[in-house]
């Protein structure tokens, strides 16, 4: 019998201006937990990813994730309200109900990441 249990798996996401970017994700909720040698390590709850001071114009604007929340209303009024659109000239879009059975928002980080907040149905 094989040991070949998994702890969990976190994205690089890159960013075009570091600064910023982190700035970007706390306010619409992750904490910031460590920051240095141009990696910062973001969380919510039990989800976490790694940003990188790295960008490729292509690869950003390619990237996306995919954050599976309990309360899909909440999250985007949550979002909405945080001020990210008008601080940073993004928009988060209206809550749909996908043919995959889902209910979800999207909204691009300011490198152009796709983020898609989506919740079963």
């Amino acid at each position: 019998m094989s040991n070949l249990n998994t702890i969990e798996i976190k994205a690089f996401v890159p960013s075009k201006n570091f600064e910023v970017s982190k700035e970007f994700y706390e306010d619409i909720g992750f904490t910031k937990a460590s920051d240095s040698d141009g990696i910062a390590y973001f969380y919510h709850g039990n989800c976490s990813f790694l940003l990188q001071d790295f960008y490729e114009k292509e690869q950003a604007e390619n990237f996306m994730m995919h954050l599976l929340v309990e309360d899909i209303s909440s999250w985007q009024e949550s979002v909405k309200n945080s001020g990210v659109e008008e601080k940073y000239g993004v928009k988060v879009s209206d809550v749909t109900e996908q043919p995959w059975g889902m209910l979800d928002f999207v909204l691009h980080d300011p490198s152009g990441v796709l983020w898609r907040f989506g919740q079963n149905v």
